[in-house]
Parts: C-alpha cells; structure tokens; sequence
C-alpha cells in the first residue's frame, strides 16, 4: 500500500544547522529505499523564504507501523531534524 507522509522539522533556532548538519547522510541512507521502491518519491517542503522546513515522501509499505520504522530508521528522525509525522493512505 502507498502512503503520503508529511514530516514536519523543528521550529527551534537550532532546527535548519541539524538538518544541514546530517542532510548528506540522509541522502545516502534514502538512496537504497529509493532503489528497493519502498521510497516511490520525496522531497523537502520549503517555506516562503526557501528554506527547507519538512519533508514530503511517497511510501509504500505493508502497514502504518511499518511506515513509522521507515521513518525512525532515517537519520533525520534519529537526529531530531524531524519532530512529527502525517500518514496517510494514499491512492
């Protein structure tokens, strides 16, 4: 099943330095996804301003819980760059 996750960053003042901080490992780690298909698409969700914010991703897994290990594998989530997720089934 497909599923649309939003990732929402942190808002602190600290947020975009961790994101910068690990945005080349996250891009490494996402690349094996991307080649299995469990990743069909993603990207970052920019503010007014142009700078990046969150995530948006195309997911395709078995179940929700198996979104949410998806998610908590990734380095951003580990290194608190991402703070909270919408999940939805997508068609």
């Amino acid at each position: 099943m497909l599923y649309i996750v939003i990732a929402h960053d942190g808002t602190d003042s600290e947020a975009p330095a961790r994101r910068q901080r690990v945005r080349e490992q996250h891009l490494e780690g996402i690349k094996p996804k991307a080649a299995a298909g469990t990743l069909q698409v993603g990207g970052a969700i920019l503010d007014a301003e142009g700078a990046m914010v969150g995530s948006a991703l195309l997911v395709e897994a078995q179940d929700e819980p198996a979104v949410r290990a998806f998610l908590e594998d990734d380095i951003y989530y580990q290194s608190g760059v991402w703070q909270r997720f919408e999940i939805y089934p997508f068609k």
